[in-house]
């Protein structure tokens, strides 16, 4: 392993962390072979130490200024600011990530977050941003748009049940009140697309580490969401019939890794559920497994819709549990060798070597 920080190529230009743009993959594979080759950098099937970096839904729709669902936070800026300094971190410990799993969360139209689904009394959708409780779907001031049912293979009667039994799910399980999103990550769009800047990065680290990403694809059933990669909000219809299994392979593949480090949008969302999700499961297997965990918190923000909706709170609250349950807060400016717990004390023990 490296035992000190890489320094920031060449062809990367902070300043476009904010713009959607082309990848040149022959030039930067280019220049990663020459990378690899001028610093030693062995491939990634040669580490001891298995280091996962765990990405969640760093795309165009979350990350860039006029998107569907750009995660401002309160600075107003926030997901271009992270998106930079995850690239960063990428291109100065490269040497050090053993690989690079990403989740790509992927939408289409008729979705059950989306404005299409429901109607009201006069035939109109609601506006993005719209909290659907269990009590507005009992009481018929929203209902499911039986338009959709013969594409859903489903009747009106069944979906409508659907809705009752899944806005009551959510409320029973604590979880957020059911948000009616703007169309956002429609599969094939550019806005599905990952950030350049990270997209760039990740490329180089693939190139110069012989190690291929793992892209992990949720949020495509029609009548649930997937704000975890791990998991569904609500797994089951309203007969019992599961709609997304469990991601067991993807948790399975997460334990072979020595550590994990976890970034990306938004940490009061698919951020925190991914996480909360790997949480649970590590708690049932063997709690002192938190440890391993990692959190980037300067790389992720939380969903703030100026005088609409804050999560900012929620996200923080999430994260000190996350925290008191052993996982590690951390920022990407700081050293790994100088991180607490198992990455610094493995840096720290091939230094003495």
């Amino acid at each position: 392993m490296i035992k000190t920080e890489l320094p920031l190529p060449e062809h990367f230009h902070s300043e476009k962390a904010g713009e959607v743009w082309r990848v040149d993959y022959e030039d930067i594979a280019a220049r990663a072979w020459d990378w690899a080759k001028t610093r030693n950098i062995a491939p990634a099937a040669k580490d001891r130490f298995r280091l996962g970096l765990f990405l969640v839904d760093v795309q165009n729709t979350f990350c860039i200024p006029g998107f569907e669902l750009f995660v401002g936070g309160r600075s107003g800026n926030a997901a271009v600011e992270d998106s930079r300094r995850l690239s960063e971190f990428i291109y100065r410990n490269l040497a050090r990530i053993h690989r690079v799993i990403l989740t790509l969360d992927t939408h289409h139209a008729m979705q059950i977050f989306h404005s299409l689904f429901f109607v009201n009394e006069a035939g109109e959708h609601p506006g993005p941003y719209a909290q659907i409780t269990a009590e507005d779907i009992a009481e018929g001031r929203w209902r499911f748009n039986q338009a959709l049912s013969p594409y859903l293979g489903r009747s009106p009667e069944n979906v409508q049940d659907h809705l009752q039994y899944y806005t009551e799910t959510l409320k029973a399980r604590g979880k957020f009140t059911h948000t009616v999103w703007p169309y956002h990550a429609m599969l094939g769009s550019i806005g599905h697309a990952l950030v350049a800047l990270v997209e760039e990065a990740i490329f180089f680290h693939s190139i110069t580490r012989y190690s291929q990403p793992d892209f992990q694809v949720k949020g495509r059933h029609p009548l649930t969401e997937n704000y975890s990669a791990l998991s569904a909000e609500v797994a089951t219809d309203h007969a019992g019939k599961v709609l997304v299994p469990e991601n067991t392979a993807l948790l399975n593949s997460l334990y072979t890794y020595d550590a994990l480090i976890f970034a990306g949008q938004a940490k009061s969302h698919c951020v925190a559920w991914t996480i909360s999700d790997l949480l649970n499961s590590l708690t049932d297997k063997d709690p002192a497994l938190a440890k391993k965990i990692y959190l980037l918190e300067d790389c992720t923000s939380p969903v703030v819709i100026p005088g609409v909706i804050d999560f900012t709170d929620a996200a923080d609250e999430a994260f000190r549990h996350f925290q008191a349950a052993g996982m590690h807060i951390v920022q990407s400016t700081t050293p790994l060798a100088l991180w607490p717990g198992v990455i610094g004390e493995t840096l720290a023990a091939e230094t003495v070597r």
